[in-house]
């Protein structure tokens, strides 16, 4: 039986509305989880809402109204987006539940019955904006002399009384972890960036504040809060009930993939595994540091007024064209641009023209010529067994290897080559032509084109959930065979001798248009 799998996303900062990079992260994290579950594994996926800290605070105060009420308010918005989206998550976590105080609590104690936790003094500094603490070293100059951290956030001059975690401890430990599982920090580079940071020498953390009190309670001083990062990285823990070691924490801990942006691969890669070393916690197996969305080449932000709204571009081009463009437009590990003029020109040429006209052509075909009903093989040439061994080759390897290795837009790759082979086939054996000269014949064109299109929408309906399973449905492919191997297995037997009867097909990919002026240079 297969293996459980657990995947998760970085929980979201709600102090403002979700913008296009909270969205490409949790599509990224649902193509993998589908992915899995079509490889037959019980799959626990987990995203949610990071809702304590300095920032929430102010911003709060900035609002004038409780944190509590802006949490509320904004993780709302997140979950909005992410049932748009189509988001197979099975736990959205809010780190304002009793839950994961409680749970934060528990891995605290932990580390504090290790001997890894003291009180001491803070100074030194700290960006609110990142909720992070960084070393004068790490620190550059803005243009008006102000100091800045590596992320270019204000960093301010903290003194405060604080509880402390030893993570100076800890440095051969992780350098021996990044070592003996090179794997556990991806990509290359996240990792190298990694590496270097532990080596030039690890410094204990500060782990808690007295200046505010949204936050966990430490427990033991209730005056202190504990510091943003050991509470919002605990949420792995509480969505599989920790401290309680059995159930879905039995079934599904360690996790497989931390899949998270690059800006916070030290916390997750660093942090967090000498927090669970502490706590006799088994480590994750992996942390994925993806890269930015860029719009047009440049970073979003407010004071530019090229913030996008991810649920508008999904109204506008449809979610599942939404969630195809960026996962085949640029390599996932690395920044990527968009344009509402690369979505459209991406969607039109591929979805629509490549495989929505394939699927189309054919089922009409079928529809017309075949009363609906899957058309019968009369004997296969060698044209018909060599796109059965291209398609085959691209849904039970090159797709699988490539969803494995999160390389989304190879994977895509492999799946548009497949396209355009049944797209060169059915234009080379022409069954509209064959109809009239070689009626059985026509119909075993047929029939290898219906297997192949209904292999190849199950292979990418991952990424095009909502889509695919209506083409599926259309072409009367039952839910029991709607795994790789059950459609490779019995992938036309089943099909031959059930009484279903194709409708007449309608489009699946509509064409886009862009709005008078967009695209003008």
């Amino acid at each position: 039986m297969a293996e459980p799998y657990y995947i998760t996303t970085a929980i979201h900062y709600p102090n403002g509305k979700p913008h296009i990079g909270h969205a490409y992260e949790t599509i990224a994290a649902d193509v993998m989880a589908r992915f899995q579950r079509l490889q037959g594994r019980e799959v626990r996926f987990q995203t949610g809402t990071d809702e304590h800290g300095l920032k929430m605070a102010q911003k709060a105060r900035e609002l004038g109204i409780t944190p509590r009420a802006l949490a509320d308010e904004m993780s709302a918005y997140f979950q909005i987006l992410f049932d748009k989206l189509d988001i197979s998550y099975d736990r959205f976590i809010r780190t304002t539940e009793a839950e994961h105080h409680a749970a934060s609590q528990a891995l605290w104690k932990a580390m504090e019955a290790n001997g890894d936790l003291y009180m001491d003094r803070y100074e030194g500094w700290y960006s609110i904006r990142d909720e992070a603490y960084y070393d004068a070293s790490e620190l550059t100059e803005g243009e008006g002399g102000e100091k800045l951290s590596p992320q270019g956030t204000p960093v301010e001059w903290t003194v405060e009384e604080s509880w402390f975690f030893r993570l100076s401890a800890f440095q051969d430990k992780l350098l021996a972890l990044y070592a003996d599982q090179p794997d556990f920090i991806q990509p290359d580079s996240r990792r190298n960036e990694v590496v270097r940071f532990v080596e030039g020498g690890l410094r204990d953390l500060s782990v808690s504040r007295t200046s505010f009190d949204w936050g966990v309670k430490v427990p033991g001083a209730e005056d202190h809060v504990m510091y943003v990062w050991v509470d919002a990285l605990t949420n792995y823990l509480t969505g599989l009930g920790y401290p309680d070691m059995h159930g879905d924490m039995a079934k599904f801990w360690p996790a497989d993939l931390h899949l998270i942006g690059k800006d916070i691969v030290r916390f997750h890669a660093v942090y967090w595994p000498a927090f669970l070393l502490s706590a006799g916690i088994e480590l994750p197996k992996k942390v994925f540091g993806h890269g930015f969305i860029l719009n047009r080449g440049v970073k979003e932000s407010k004071s530019l007024g090229n913030v996008t709204d991810p649920g508008e571009l999904a109204d506008r081009f449809g979610v599942d064209n939404l969630r195809y463009f960026l996962l085949r437009e640029f390599s996932f590990g690395q920044d990527g641009s968009y344009s509402v003029e690369a979505i459209v020109s991406r969607s039109n040429s591929e979805l629509a023209n490549s495989f929505g006209n394939l699927a189309q052509r054919t089922l009409s075909l079928v529809h017309k010529n075949c009363e609906g009903h899957l058309p019968r093989i009369n004997g296969h040439t060698d044209d018909d067994n060599a796109l059965f061994a291209h398609v085959d080759r691209v849904i039970a390897q090159e797709m699988p290897q490539a969803y494995e290795q999160l390389a989304f837009a190879q994977a895509l790759d492999a799946w548009m080559g497949a396209v355009f082979a049944c797209n060169a086939y059915i234009d080379a054996q022409a069954p509209w032509t064959l109809k009239k000269t070689d009626f059985a014949r026509m119909q075993t064109v047929l029939a290898t084109l219906y297997i192949c299109i209904a292999q190849l929408t199950l292979a990418v309906s991952p990424v095009m959930p909502q889509s695919m399973r209506k083409l599926l449905d259309a072409m009367g492919i039952s839910d029991d065979l709607r795994t790789i191997e059950g459609l490779r297995s019995h992938w036309y037997s089943p099909l031959a001798e059930c009484n279903f009867r194709l409708a007449k097909p309608e489009g699946l990919f509509p064409r886009l248009e862009l709005a008078e002026g967009e695209g003008d240079a």
